[in-house]
């Protein structure tokens, strides 16, 4: 019995001492709550430095690097994500929100310098860079400096070379110059032959859906990894999306000339015997409707935000005849 009430003492202590340190650590983070600029420092910024420090560990620190990368880029999305999920509010109580990548070059140019053939981080960090603000930096610029760093260790990597075309095309819209990557990417021994042919595509009908279709679906088929290929995914299913949005326009706009005003919200097409039913988009999200009378995809929408596109593919009717 003494052993007992012994041992019930010890853990009644150990609990007591435990909601201390809980409450000890809530009143600590009152009075000095943590900044949001914390995570966002980066203390070693020259890979010489790193690899002098880390000896034998080189490639462990490169994966470190790596996976500061994926914060950096990850913790943005999850905001965006956040936000999509609160109501808008009124203008003047909103708060503008912003993404902070300023880290995520350097942090990928030191993971690669550690690990100069560092494969996925070349690839997914060119994506993570040219992505457009505010899902990501916005610096097509710097996504083609870091791929060609790849190819100066690896001047046979055709994939490197594939995916600059992709940037060019994708997020710079510089067809001739995508097609001149897609030819080059073509020329290295062991590239698959669609790349010519890609080429070919590209110049032909650069900025095209489908061009753009074309492009997607051979990085789908020749990705080998399964983030590439989902993100490949991903943009066929954008693309989709804006043709079933131009098709949606259409429709509402005839709404309009006939009503002489915009719809006020889908029904009213639905019982114009328009719309058999409640537009959604590839993931089966619903579109939304602007009082304006403008079809756009829903910011919850896994899709969203959909890509720019050229503006003679956005509104084709208003270009002279």
């Amino acid at each position: 019995m003494s052993e007992f009430a012994s041992r019930f003492a010890i853990i009644v202590v150990a609990l007591a001492l435990l909601a201390a340190a809980v409450q000890l650590q809530a009143a600590r983070e009152r009075a000095y709550p943590p900044s949001d600029g914390e995570a966002d420092v980066m203390y070693l910024r020259s890979a010489a430095a790193i690899r002098r420090l880390s000896g034998a560990y080189t490639a462990l620190a490169a994966d470190g690097y790596w996976i500061r990368a994926l914060q950096i880029y990850g913790g943005s999305k999850r905001r965006l994500q956040a936000q999509a999920l609160v109501p808008e509010p009124p203008p003047m109580l909103a708060v503008p929100t912003s993404s902070d990548y300023s880290l995520l070059y350097p942090v990928l140019d030191i993971t690669t310098s550690l690990d100069p053939r560092f494969t996925i981080a070349y690839r997914f960090g060119a994506v993570f860079l040219a992505e457009a603000y505010p899902r990501g930096p916005g610096r097509p610029d710097l996504a083609v400096a870091l791929l060609e760093k790849g190819i100066r260790e690896q001047p046979d990597k055709w994939e490197y070379m594939e995916d600059i075309g992709f940037v060019h095309y994708w997020y710079v819209h510089d067809y001739q110059a995508a097609a001149d990557w897609f030819r080059k990417a073509s020329d290295v021994s062991g590239a698959p032959w669609w790349l010519r042919s890609l080429a070919a595509t590209t110049l032909a009908q650069g900025g095209d859906r489908q061009s753009s279709r074309v492009m997607w679906e051979a990085i789908r088929e020749s990705a080998a990894i399964d983030w590439l290929r989902q993100d490949a995914e991903r943009r066929l299913l954008q693309l989709r999306a804006l043709d079933q949005i131009d098709d949606l326009q259409r429709q509402v706009d005839a709404f309009t000339r006939s009503a002489a005003q915009p719809p006020a919200d889908w029904q009213a097409l639905i019982r114009a015997r328009l719309l058999p039913g409640l537009p959604v988009d590839p993931s089966r999200t619903p579109y939304e409707l602007t009082p304006e009378g403008r079809v756009r995809m829903a910011a919850r929408s896994p899709l969203s935000p959909l890509p720019e596109e050229p503006r003679r593919l956005i509104a084709p009717e208003a270009s002279p005849r």
